[in-house]
């Protein structure tokens, strides 16, 4: 009996203690994580910011930092609303794996059944347009598309109601989303939402974007987004095959699944969707298997824009990078902006990081001439310390280090010609994989334009003009003007 008793202490003992140094972890984790927020909102001159980190069913940390509204001297708070944009997306695959549980429709079924005539070519079905594959080969290449807003009508054919009433009556209602709607028109907007703002030198008012849809739409805030994180992982929106499914990469080496972004990192599985209007932003991004999430609103776009997560990788993104480090990988030693030349154990989340931080520095460089020689400086640092660079070579790299020429020649700061031979190795290594991939040729035309090698820009610029099942894009535009004027 007495050796029970010393047994179930001990016990009890461990426990406290174990759970007293998680305490502590959190702790940490949380304050670091906020003093990198702290420095994120300043760079990014972001007005006003909310976040949320959720594990399980419980909350880790919760913050309101900065302005809702500036000139009216209103702070961001638990009640202040967020239009979210594309994030809506993942509200919307969540409708159709419901009615594809139902039986109301399969992801199989060509889209053009939901039309009273054809939209897109009869081989594209509901599968390529929720997976951002439709353009080009039908299932091939992921390409981020507005083509995702057809799924509005889809959805509203199979249920045979509106969006609106689908996804309030089947989400909003059920999770008691009282603070989360769709953004209509102006009648919409409350007093609660967030005003929004852009940055050009300076913070000045911007613009709210309005429409509901499939693509986008859904004002609301962190602790709603919260509870359809938990329904999430609880299985109470979807089953698990589904929720499953819709975290699939559509194929292994696309980085989107159905509705959401799908990436492996570490050894972790990362789903994430984004949102970007002209003056909000906003960044979901989830951990399944250590039932984590964060939610981060912001009433401008710089959360999102300078990151480039269009392309598909979450870990461009420095407000990633600062959770990942934190809460999932314990790496929080790890400055998030560089102050020297010190090297990590954790080599991969190290360079992603200075290559974010290279990214963002060249996005800010079209306001501060310093944060171009940061880019540049962090670029060489990279290729210095990580040189195989066709092994990690991507649309980002390429689009950071062409974006620094286009900085010199709008800034007239002369030419700068150092990485260009970077710029072609990575060009050429990703044109062997997808030769009409769009981003690629646009870069690589405007490039060879102002060498005057102007034959090489006519084929990059005819790549993309003369693409079959490509919806026009700001590329199109690009390509054709050029084209038009060297005829």
């Amino acid at each position: 009996m007495k050796n029970s008793c010393f047994a179930l202490v001990a016990l009890l003992l461990l426990i406290s203690c174990n759970t007293s140094d998680k305490e502590k972890s959190f702790t940490k984790n949380n304050e670091q994580f906020k003093s990198e927020l702290q420095q994120l909102k300043a760079y990014f001159h972001v007005p006003g910011l909310a976040v949320l980190v959720q594990k399980g069913d419980s909350v880790l940390y919760e913050d309101y930092l900065g302005h809702a509204n500036i000139e009216e001297n209103i702070k961001v708070d638990s009640t202040t609303q967020f239009p979210i944009a594309s994030i809506t997306k993942v509200f919307a695959s969540v409708a159709l794996f419901k009615l594809r549980e139902e039986g109301k429709l399969s992801f199989e079924d060509p889209i053009n059944n939901y039309f009273d005539g054809p939209i897109f070519d009869d081989s594209i079905k509901i599968k390529h347009v929720l997976s951002h594959t439709s353009q080009g080969s039908p299932g091939e290449n992921f390409y981020y598309s507005y083509r995702f807003g057809a799924l509005t009508q889809v959805i509203e054919k199979a249920s045979k109601t509106s969006f609106g009433d689908y996804i309030g009556n089947g989400i909003f209602v059920p999770l008691d989303l009282q603070h989360t709607f769709l953004l209509t028109d102006s009648t919409s907007v409350t007093k609660t939402m967030a005003r929004p703002y852009n940055f050009d030198g300076q913070v000045v008012a911007g613009q709210v974007e309005y429409g509901a849809s499939a693509s986008a739409g859904i004002v609301t805030n962190p602790r709603d987004m919260a509870k359809f994180c938990k329904a999430l992982d609880n299985n109470l929106l979807l089953d698990e095959t589904s929720k499953l499914g819709m975290y699939a990469p559509f194929a292994s080496h696309l980085p989107y699944g159905h509705g959401i972004f799908s990436q492996v990192f570490n050894g972790k599985k990362v789903i994430w969707a984004y949102g970007q209007y002209d003056s909000y932003s906003s960044l979901l991004l989830k951990v399944p298997e250590d039932r984590l999430s964060l939610i981060v609103f912001a009433n401008n776009n710089l959360m999102s824009d300078p990151a480039r997560l269009i392309y598909g990788d979450g870990l461009s993104s420095l407000f990633t990078q600062s959770f990942l480090k934190n809460y999932v990988f314990d790496f929080g030693e790890m400055p998030l902006f560089e102050g020297g030349t010190e090297k990590f154990q954790n080599t991969e989340l190290h360079r992603k990081k200075l290559l974010a931080e290279a990214l963002a520095s060249s996005f800010m460089a079209r306001f501060e001439d310093s944060e171009l020689e940061k880019s540049k400086k962090l670029l060489r640092r990279v290729f210095l310390e990580y040189p195989d660079y066709l092994a990690y070579a991507d649309l980002n790299l390429l689009h950071n280090l062409t974006f620094i020429k286009d900085v010199h020649f709008h800034k007239d700061l002369g030419s700068f010609d150092e990485f260009d031979p970077q710029i072609e190795a990575i060009a050429n290594t990703l044109l062997e994989k997808d030769q009409n991939n769009p981003y690629v040729n646009v870069y690589m035309g405007t490039f060879h334009d102002r060498k005057g090698n102007l034959d090489k820009a006519r084929s990059h610029f005819e790549t993309i003009a003369n693409a079959k099942n490509f919806s026009p894009f700001w590329y199109t535009s690009e390509a054709k003007r050029w084209l038009e004027e060297h005829n």
